[in-house]
């Protein structure tokens, strides 16, 4: 891998983005609903919502491929805690 692409890899880690930046705090409100505990994980929660904030401003605009990505998202996270009830 090229310095270049590393660079590029991280620098969704840096507050420079304003993108970014309005991104991540727009989506850390639903957290406050929905609390996650970031202890127990190897990534901090300014990182994990950076990163993906990062990858979704990078994705083309297509409403329908949007609203389609959404619904798989919302689909795994309910089997995720519904898996999560069961164990408990």
């Amino acid at each position: 891998m090229r310095k270049r692409e590393i660079k590029r890899m991280t620098d969704f880690l840096k507050p420079h983005n304003q993108l970014i930046e309005d991104l991540v705090s727009i989506a850390m409100e639903a957290e406050i609903a929905d609390p996650i505990d970031w202890g127990e994980l190897n990534v901090s929660e300014e990182e994990a919502y950076r990163m993906f904030a990062a990858t979704v401003l990078e994705m083309d605009n297509e409403p329908m491929a949007d609203k389609a990505i959404i619904v798989k998202l919302l689909v795994e996270n309910f089997v995720l805690n519904l898996k999560l009830l069961g164990k408990k």
